[in-house]
């Protein structure tokens, strides 16, 4: 990463290498994470029982992962980049252990909760770290790359875990996370070297709190509906009742505190008011996109569940390569949103052209359109971040970041929750699923043109491009 990027925070070219690889070693073990245990959950219920609430062992680690994304911004400022990323890769590693041993599945859910805290942060710091160890103009180069992480990651998850359960067994999953934790660690703590900030003389915590519990309402809300119970019974209603309740006390309590956990002042700058629900749009199109796509592959390819992970590998790819590319050459333009704008018409295009997929649609033309949906995402997704950090001073950067982040996250609970309804509709209408998979990517296609008109509305901001200086070391 440090061979074309230019260094601004006065350390060396070998610990910069050395700290990016630590931390993107974060982003990966957050990502791989929420989707490993997809393909070894049926061995998991199997040796810890508790098949009808197996699911949990997923949703408890994206619960937790989402809910505290928001804090960790906020926390750092506090302890530090460096000492909070520490912490919150002990926390991951230790929970890994813990997840490993479990006996019972009600042990495993509360590890996986537990995982998903330190998640949270291994998920968000790095972005907000890299964006401080490079000059303010390379954002969109480094962030292109820790865009390419994080499509390995999202598509690596089922191929790893369906490996390691199928050769070791499913506990491998978690130990393997080990060794790669204490190597982010050991990479991070001897390496990492950030720009000295003002340090906050408290946490917010009430405000910590109402966030975490109105994200958690909102989360369960989408996890239960339609499928544990009704979208209009009493549980789901109650909690979406709940989540506006707490939301509004969130609010409240945030115009009224002296160092909020969320500044609600950012969301009135206008690039924040169109970048938000932007990332909110992008996350759920991204994660309902490749988490029914495997589905597809299986059902109109007579594919395993290890080969339709492997059918993805053209849209990974493509996610890379655009990342990467657009990256580089909005760091040089100057320039962000033309790509973002670009990103926003090709996944349109890529949905609109999985949306009109037939029967007997071959491999081939399959994999060349998700290359098209790669493109788009690689293209919008890291440089979405950049834009919103690029519109705020640098005290504000920490706290810009987890929003945008733990919005786009919201989103892909929201994404999944929204795709699967569109598939259910095609299903009750007794489509086949090889036929409902192509008819939910054509309902979404709405939703991706109102992506693209915020993309069109969005403004941009030329970066404080103030060199930071080194963070001392004691």
């Amino acid at each position: 990463m440090t061979s074309d990027v230019t260094i601004g925070t006065g350390a060396t070219r070998g610990h910069v290498a050395l700290a990016s690889a630590g931390l993107s070693l974060g982003v990966l073990l957050s990502v791989l994470d929420q989707t490993v245990v997809a393909t070894a959950l049926p061995e998991i219920a199997a040796d810890v029982g508790g098949l009808g609430s197996i699911g949990w062992v997923a949703t408890a680690y994206l619960l937790a992962s989402t809910a505290t994304g928001a804090l960790y911004g906020r926390i750092s400022d506090r302890f530090g980049r460096r000492a909070t990323f520490l912490a919150a890769v002990g926390v991951f590693t230790a929970a890994s252990a813990l997840c490993a041993t479990a006996d019972t599945l009600g042990l495993l859910i509360a590890f996986r909760a537990l995982q998903g805290i330190g998640a949270g942060g291994l998920f968000v710091l790095p972005s907000i770290a890299l964006s401080e160890l490079f000059p303010a103009e390379q954002r969109g180069k480094v962030q292109g790359y820790l865009g390419a992480v994080f499509a390995v990651g999202s598509v690596g998850g089922p191929l790893v875990g369906g490996v390691l359960t199928d050769r070791l067994s499913w506990r491998w999953i978690f130990y393997v996370n080990i060794p790669l934790g204490l190597l982010a660690i050991l990479l991070t703590a001897t390496a990492l070297r950030l720009p000295a900030g003002a340090r906050r003389t408290r946490l917010d915590l009430p405000g910590s709190a109402l966030v975490v519990a109105a994200v958690v309402a909102v989360m369960l809300a989408i996890e239960w509906g339609g499928r544990d119970h009704a979208w209009g019974s009493a549980t789901i209603l109650g909690l979406l009742a709940a989540a506006v309740v707490l939301f509004a006390a969130f609010v409240w309590w945030e115009r009224r505190s002296p160092d909020p956990v969320l500044p609600l002042r950012l969301m009135a700058g206008p690039v924040l008011r169109i970048a938000v629900p932007a990332a909110v749009l992008l996350g759920a199109l991204l994660y309902g996109s490749v988490f029914f796509l495997p589905t597809y592959f299986q059902h109109a390819h007579g594919m395993t569940a290890t080969e339709a992970g492997f059918a993805l590998i053209p849209f990974v790819g493509a996610f890379v390569v655009a990342s990467g590319a657009s990256g580089r050459l909005a760091s040089s333009l100057g320039r962000h949103k033309p790509f973002i704008v670009a990103g926003a018409v090709v996944m349109t295009a890529g949905i609109g052209l999985l949306g009109r997929l037939g029967d007997g649609a071959s491999y081939g033309l399959v994999a060349a359109e998700t290359v098209v949906l790669g493109l788009g995402v690689g293209l919008i997704m890291q440089l979405l971040v950049t834009i919103a950090q690029n519109a705020v001073p640098p005290a504000d950067l920490a706290a810009t970041t987890s929003l945008i982040m733990s919005t786009r996250g919201l989103g892909t609970a929201l994404g999944v929750a929204f795709f699967g309804a569109l598939l259910d509709r095609s299903l009750d209408a007794h489509k086949p699923v090889a036929t409902a998979i192509p008819d939910m990517f054509a309902w979404a296609v709405p939703v991706a043109v109102l992506l693209f008109v915020l993309t069109v509305v969005l403004p941009e901001r030329k970066a404080d491009t103030t060199a930071p200086t080194a963070e001392p070391t004691t």
